[in-house]
């Protein structure tokens, strides 16, 4: 049956071993194990013959070039080797190389390259991840908190810098149980966790992952999916499906009414958890932009209240955190959905108007007829007035500086003139009707001669 072996260069730091004195060049080749650590003496190591598989990892100064291989033979293996060659693969970091090599050539093999001193070599079988079991009831908003372990044929790997290359990841896939709000929803990805030593980590590259996140994300039926994952190796450990259920609690507000203050009314699912166990902390935010932080201590009562300072309008929010025990016993701390609210502006009072004194009908009627008549008489008046000084404003315009025309005075004087010189007419004709009375002594004596000629 095939094996699979993981040799790995790590360096150890404090950990009290000292290399054997070298000696001969047999005596460099010789595998000297104790558990499962073999000392690497001059950068050589040794593969068996009936080791169908391996895995190398060597850990180099960064930003250094990647190592190269020296077979029993002689010949050399390259990084870029495993592009045309079906039984290498090599992963080729910053600080490290991860080479598999299928059907290795038995005997003492070689690395060349910026190696760190005081290397290992450390002997590992089969890689498995141990993960705690998430419990089977969970509250949205809930943080949690879990360890994972790198085992190594059931036991707990010791390998300094392992956390550069191993990586753990926390999902949550839906069942697409439609009996659950979160039916059809698509995959949470909650947190990745590193053994670095940061964060909630306890300590650097031992091989434990710790690490918390916060269930937030819509309540339902979930499946707990942790992965462990290096650029060639992966492992994941699937668990049972756990339920996350809504908080186990319901807000009523109580509004003041001016100058007293706001009430928020928390009740406690008694079915759920224990209310005596139940703290309350948090910040409430002001429509001004103040912050108050409050505390709520345990009590009996299922109902908690938090007073809340009235600045009249605007909106109002509140982060609050839940310290207290389930229904299982088991202790639990969650950070609660923001719980907000508005005030609406008040609306002034305009004080009314009275109306004024109602009369009698037949009064109104009388009162309403006559003004509206003369009223109406009026209206045609002055439009007709209006019309016919239009009229003859315009009239006079177009004489005056169109026909260049006096306005009224030629009028007057030719009516005038046409008069006279009608009654001039009538006075010649009467004189010469008296001189043809009168006309032959004239023509006769030849002494009168008349040459006039009438206007006609």
């Amino acid at each position: 049956m095939a094996k699979l072996i993981l040799i790995s260069m790590v360096l150890l730091l404090g950990a009290g071993v000292s290399a054997p004195a070298l000696g001969d060049e047999q005596e460099k080749l010789t595998v000297l194990a104790e558990g499962n650590e073999i000392p690497l003496l001059d950068n050589r190591f040794r593969i068996d013959h009936d080791v169908d598989k391996i895995t190398l990892l060597f850990f180099r100064r960064q930003g250094s070039p990647a190592v190269v291989l020296v077979r029993p033979d002689g010949s050399k293996i390259y990084a870029t080797h495993s592009l045309n060659d079906d039984n290498l693969q090599w992963h080729d970091e910053l600080g490290y190389d991860l080479i598999v090599l299928n059907k290795p050539m038995p005997g003492p093999w070689q690395v060349v390259g910026q190696i760190l001193p005081d290397s290992r070599i450390m002997v590992i079988g089969d890689i498995s991840l141990q993960v705690d079991e998430l419990p089977p009831l969970l509250f949205r908003g809930e943080i949690i908190k879990l360890t994972g372990k790198v085992l190594n044929d059931g036991e707990q790997v010791k390998i300094g810098r392992f956390r550069d290359v191993i990586n753990m990841q926390v999902d949550f896939v839906s069942t697409n149980n439609n009996e659950y709000s979160n039916f059809g929803a698509r995959t949470e990805h909650v947190a990745n966790f590193k053994d670095d030593g940061r964060g909630f980590d306890e300590r650097p590259g031992d091989a434990i992952f710790t690490g918390e996140f916060r269930l937030d994300f819509a309540a339902g039926q979930w499946r707990p999916e942790i992965a462990l994952t290096t650029p060639i190796i992966q492992r994941k450990v699937v668990q049972e499906p756990v339920v996350v259920k809504e908080p186990p609690l319901t807000y009523e507000l109580h509004e003041g009414a001016k100058g007293e203050s706001h009430e928020l009314h928390i009740t406690l699912d008694e079915q759920l958890l224990d209310p005596q166990s139940v703290l309350l902390q948090g910040k409430i935010f002001y429509p001004n932009n103040d912050e108050q932080a409050f505390s709520l201590p345990a009590e009996q009562d299922n109902t908690r209240v938090i007073t809340i300072s009235n600045y009249e309008w605007g909106r109002y929010s509140l982060q609050i955190e839940l310290y207290g025990t389930n229904s299982n016993g088991r202790e639990f701390m969650s950070a609660l959905p923001d719980y907000e609210f508005a005030i609406a502006r008040p609306i002034e009072k305009v004080e009314e108007i009275a109306p004024p004194v109602s009369q009698a009908p037949t009064e109104l009627a009388e009162q309403s007829d006559q003004p509206s008549a003369m009223s109406n008489a009026l209206f045609y008046s002055l439009v007709v007035l209006g019309n016919v000084f239009i009229l003859l404003a315009g009239w006079a315009a177009i004489r005056v500086l169109v026909q260049k025309k006096p306005l009224l005075g030629n009028i007057n004087l030719l009516f005038w003139k046409k008069k006279s010189a009608q009654s001039d007419e009538q006075e010649t004709n009467s004189s010469e009707a008296n001189s043809d009375k009168n006309g032959s002594k004239s023509d006769k004596s030849g002494e009168i001669l008349n040459l006039s000629m009438s206007d006609d």
